[in-house]
């Protein structure tokens, strides 16, 4: 079990991503803090694994916290979650050691793809003292998220966003439905249930009315 550390200053994100976490096979959450201060005196007690981190927090920027956490010498891996996209604070963190790097806002797809790339990196390093050059290879490339395989047209937030939202319904919806709930247009989603039918992750129903075509309805089984 790999166990992790979230720190933001949000109550509500730092419960979300919480939930993501224990939601993903191989990982749990041990820990909350939502300043620098806390993040560093609790990480020292519970030694997790990995830190979830927030770059803007109220008291010390979650870079600084980094840097605390490698000068201990032991400190966990950590996994950046943050808004801040300006070039200095990437290329900081990038320098700080960084597993990975990501925006927010996004879905549960995409820290779940972070989190299990992390997990097989992690699992290439358990039980043994050395490596071959091969052995690094394989682990970058497990740490490397897959390219995107979307069709033209289709962007990776916007597909996140609509699995995301077909995933957590208990049963079916119709594109028009989809669309209400994710503010896109009945088309626009459309396009995006057809691809995830044609790749495997939903699968499609017709419900017959009194009259009229039948209605295409989508339910996430991936």
């Amino acid at each position: 079990m790999i166990r992790v550390f979230v720190v933001d200053d949000d109550f509500m994100v730092a419960r979300v991503h919480r939930g993501f976490v224990d939601r993903i096979p191989g990982f749990s959450t041990v820990g909350v803090a939502y300043t620098g201060a806390d993040a560093l005196a609790q990480i020292a007690t519970l030694r997790p694994d990995l830190v979830l981190l927030d770059i803007y927090l109220p008291d010390i920027t979650g870079l600084e916290v980094m840097r605390q956490l490698r000068e201990s010498g032991d400190g966990p891996d950590v996994l950046v979650v943050t808004a801040a996209r300006d070039v200095p604070t990437v290329r900081a963190a990038l320098r700080g050691g960084v597993v990975h790097y990501v925006l927010k806002p996004f879905g549960f797809d995409v820290l779940r793809d972070r989190l299990e790339r992390y997990a097989a990196a992690y699992g290439r390093l358990a039980g043994t003292d050395s490596v071959g050059q091969d052995d690094v290879d394989e682990l970058f490339v497990a740490l490397r998220p897959a390219q995107s395989t979307l069709p033209k047209g289709l962007t990776t937030a916007t597909a996140e966003m609509i699995a995301e939202t077909l995933r957590e319904h208990a049963g079916d919806l119709s594109a028009g439905e989809c669309g209400e709930k994710t503010g896109l247009s009945r088309v626009s989603v459309r396009r995006y249930l057809e691809h995830f039918v044609g790749t495997g992750k939903a699968e499609v129903r017709l419900r017959y009315g009194a009259a009229g075509r039948p209605q295409r309805r989508y339910r996430w089984i991936a």
